[in-house]
């Protein structure tokens, strides 16, 4: 092989060289004549003008190892091997025959079917649902036909032929998808492979050279080859994307995606596939006839390797990774270029990302100081007078090292934040956000600092926390941890905080009017408390978020009360522990929580009940005390402390007559005392004393609306008469409650007994009071009990009615003929006995005594639920 001109850029590269005859160990007065050669895998295959087949290894490709030599005639030169990886088979066109081999050439071929002249054969991309099964397109005279090969077990092999189309004089074929497409020395076609149906694309000039097709994309595309160009089409037969204009007419061609690889003139061409354009020229020196053979694995998307063979010798190639071809761009210090390589690497869909670019990475303080000391140079030298490359506006107005520096760290910064939203792997998306961290820590950008801590990131935690506790960035580091699931690291960071911000050590963060802005002028230490309980609220760790409900409770008992309440923790905090540890002077969360327990998570436990019960009990009772000690302050404190005490004592009482679960005893115990007379009444009617609660309405809150309502409850007259006697003689030196008492008459005296009502009147209550009522109330008397008497003289005569009526039906005559019959059974009644219902249905006492318990009548009628009503049975008065 000669050697190669210094190339702009190298996309493939020399691995070995190899002669096969040599390798094979055959002598040299045998010499092999290569005429095809074709990659699947590691395997290399290659087929001689002597009808011979040889397998090589590339498992390691710079040294490549011989593995057999198979003869299938002296006579049959081979000019196409295409294997089937996905039947276990490869299919050999030698001198217009087709044979079958095993892929490791260990058996003999055998020949397929009984082809002969075959023009040209194609495969077919393996369809990723049946991997067991492939098909070939095949030039049989002026036949196109579809092999079909199957493999079952045993290394069976099924094969099927069927016709697709007549043509005549191919030259070549491609087969992608559905379509077959067909040159010929007039043009190119496509036929599917299904139905037959042909679509000519184009024609040929007389003049044209030899037609070729590749398929390209790993099968999405093809190449149709016109003299020196390559036009790409689709699966349809319809263009896309730009032409392929090559230097001279190829005699083969491959493809190593992104590059398409042309052999053809003694040298082989490397261009790129998207923009074609050229990249690399090979140049090969042949010995003998024939032509030059490029092959590498059909599949063309995953492949590294190309192979190029003469007549007598074979060259290894190997694709030079996108990273390696941009470090040799910026070793020549081409720096445009590898840009440009870049962007052409990422407009092909690279997925790996380029790191080191440079052969000997350097902090980036020296390049900048590498940087100005060019910059002095070209000072020096401009002002010796030699023309230098640097800008003169640059050169005039130099920037500062600092101003360089920051510019840099801002330009990674910006690369950097670009590359977090792209698909990246695990340990780069690691080092993206660690190196983020560490750039925003370097320009002091606290605020980005939180945001990448506190958002979902893949930073490093062990290679920040020293960095960020030396530097204090306390912030961003218990965000950082809390990101991570490391709750009781950042829990103890926030609590360190708000102890430093309360003792004045750190200075508040609502002095800084950025931060105030994003947090409503709040204090540092109520932030730390708030960012804790954010923390505190997902967590169901018991110990910790009791450890830390302390010291966040001394800021704001509204954040502990959302904290224990949190109903977004996946399991709850256990009542009995929460109710210990929570600090008894803080009744206001004791409380709450007590609340929320048994009002919205249904706790029925008596002992809760009671607890909560007492502890509003004693902050009613607390609350009224210290109103009655400060009674100087001013009307709008006095209203406060009025409201404040008049919504304490509606929870008290709304629970009081709500539950049932707590102890009315205990809580008695602890009001006994109070003034809160409507509790102890809901108390006592809890436990049954109803004269005390009459005492209580009556007499100590002197609500007679609410003594009558709850008589009314009671059900009972003797409620009242006691009410009365209540009013009427309060005991304990109190005046009579005359006015009371006219009003219960007035409202209820009717339906009270006069004789008792009399017997509780004082001798001392004013006649002119009550003489009114009384009257009215027997005057009532008197006119419900003749009332009772009309009603029940009506009801005797009508009684008496209903009794005549029902004489008169029974005693009713009734006519029977010889050809009278039973409405049941049908039958004659002659001198039978019979039996009438009151439907006038007539039936034999036969049928009667056996329909005694059915209760219908003989024509079918229910009687009870289908009423029966005549006329004649109306009361006549």
């Amino acid at each position: 092989m000669g050697s190669q001109p210094p190339a702009s850029r190298v996309a493939l590269e020399p691995l070995a060289t190899l002669d096969p005859a040599a390798l094979a160990g055959l002598p040299v007065s045998s010499p092999l004549t290569v005429r095809s050669a074709a990659l699947s895998g590691h395997l290399l295959y290659l087929g001689t003008g002597g009808g011979k087949l040889l397998l090589f290894s590339l498992q390691d490709p710079s040294t490549p190892e011989f593995l057999r030599l198979l003869p299938i005639g002296a006579t049959l030169p081979v000019s196409a091997i295409v294997p089937l990886p996905s039947v276990a088979r490869l299919l050999v066109l030698a001198d217009g025959l087709l044979l079958l081999a095993d892929p490791l050439l260990s058996r003999p071929v055998r020949r397929l079917g009984s082809l002969r002249n075959v023009a040209a054969v194609a495969a077919r991309r393996v369809d990723p649902a049946d991997p067991s099964s492939c098909s070939v397109a095949i030039s049989v005279g002026k036949k196109l036909l579809r092999v079909d090969f199957t493999l079952h077990d045993a290394d069976e092999l099924d094969v099927q032929t069927r016709e697709i189309a007549s043509v005549e004089g191919v030259k070549a074929l491609a087969w992608v998808d559905d379509s077959v497409f067909v040159a010929t020395a007039t043009g190119y076609s496509l036929y599917s492979s299904t139905t037959g149906q042909v679509v000519d694309i184009f024609s040929l000039p007389e003049s044209s050279g030899h037609p070729r097709v590749k398929p390209l994309s790993g099968g999405d595309e093809v190449m149709l080859l016109v003299d020196n160009v390559g036009v790409v089409v689709d699966r349809f037969g319809q263009p896309v994307g730009s032409s392929l204009v090559f230097s001279t007419t190829p005699d083969c061609i491959a493809e190593v995606f992104p590059y398409v690889i042309v052999a053809g003139d003694s040298k082989v061409d490397v261009y790129r596939r998207r923009n074609a354009a050229h990249l690399q020229t090979i140049p090969v020196a042949r010995t003998g006839q024939g032509v030059l053979i490029v092959a590498s694995d059909d599949d063309g998307i995953g492949t590294e390797l190309v192979v190029i063979t003469t007549t007598y010798k074979v060259f290894c190639y190997r694709k030079v990774s996108a990273v390696e071809q941009i470090k040799a761009s910026l070793r020549r210090k081409n720096y445009k270029e590898a840009i440009s390589l870049l962007e052409e690497f990422e407009s092909d869909g690279a997925k790996k990302a380029v790191l080191g670019f440079a052969s000997t990475p350097k902090p980036l303080e020296e390049v900048i100081d590498d940087g100005l000391v060019a910059v002095q140079q070209a000072l020096f030298l401009k002002k010796a007078g030699v023309d230098t490359i640097v800008d003169e506006d640059f050169l005039s107005n130099p920037p500062s090292r600092a101003d360089l520096l920051e510019l840099a760290i801002r330009n990674i910064i910006r690369y950097l934040c670009a590359s977090r939203m792209k698909n990246l792997s695990s340990p780069e998306m690691e080092g993206v956000d660690t190196l983020l961290m560490y750039l925003y820590r370097a320009l002091h950008l606290v605020d980005d600092m939180e945001k990448l801590a506190s958002s979902q990131n893949s930073c490093i935690v062990d290679e920040l926390e020293s960095l960020l506790d030396d530097s204090g960035h306390l912030r961003t580091l218990a965000f950082l941890y809390g990101s991570k699931g490391m709750c009781s690291k950042a829990l103890s960071i926030w609590r360190i905080l708000a102890r430093n911000y309360s003792t004045g050590l750190w200075k508040d963060l609502s002095e800084n009017g950025s931060c105030g802005t994003l947090v409503g002028k709040r204090s540092g230490e109520e932030i730390a408390a708030i960012e804790a309980a954010k923390i505190l609220k997902e967590l169901s760790d018991e110990d910790l978020v009791l450890e830390h409900l302390g010291w966040v409770a001394d800021i704001d008992q509204d954040l502990a009360i959302a904290v224990l309440t949190s109903e977004t923790r996946e399991n709850q905090l256990s009542p009995e522990k929460v109710v210990a540890a929570v600090d008894a002077e803080k009744v206001v969360i004791h409380q709450r929580y007590l609340q929320w327990l048994i009002e919205d998570q249904g706790c029925d436990d008596p002992h809760y009940h009671t607890s909560y019960a007492l502890s509003l009990a004693k902050s009613a009772i607390e609350a009224i005390d210290m109103e009655s000690k400060y009674r100087g302050k001013d009307n709008s404190e006095i209203d406060s402390d009025a409201q404040f005490i008049y919504l304490l004592r509606e929870s008290l009482q709304l629970f009081l007559q709500a539950s049932d679960l707590y102890d009315p005893e205990d809580v008695l115990d602890v009001i006994a005392e109070s003034e809160l007379w409507l509790e102890k009444a809901i108390l006592y009617r809890k436990m049954g004393q109803e004269n005390i609660v009459l005492q209580i309405l009556a007499l100590k809150l002197e609500d007679s609306e609410a003594a009558e309502q709850y008589c009314a409850e009671i059900g009972r007259d003797d409620a009242y008469i006691q009410l009365l006697g209540l009013y009427l003689d309060p005991q304990n030196g109190k005046e009579p409650m005359f006015t009371a008492a006219v009003r219960l008459l007035h409202n209820h005296g009717e339906s009270l007994d006069p004789i008792q009502v009399l017997e509780r009147l004082s001798p001392d209550m004013p006649l002119q009071l009550a003489s009114d009522t009384i009257l009215r109330m027997l005057r009532a008397r008197v006119h419900h009990h003749r009332q009772g008497q009309i009603v029940h003289n009506l009801s005797r005569a009508t009684n008496l009615d209903v009794h005549l009526t029902r004489l008169e039906e029974r005693s009713r005559h009734v006519q029977l003929t010889d050809e009278s019959i039973c409405d049941s059974c049908r039958a004659r009644l002659g001198t039978k006995l019979f039996a009438m219902y009151p439907d006038d249905s007539v039936v034999c006492y036969r049928c009667y005594r056996s329909q005694q318990g059915d209760s219908s009548s003989g024509r079918g009628r229910s009687l009870r639920k289908d009423v029966i009503f005549k006329q004649s049975w109306l009361v006549s008065r």
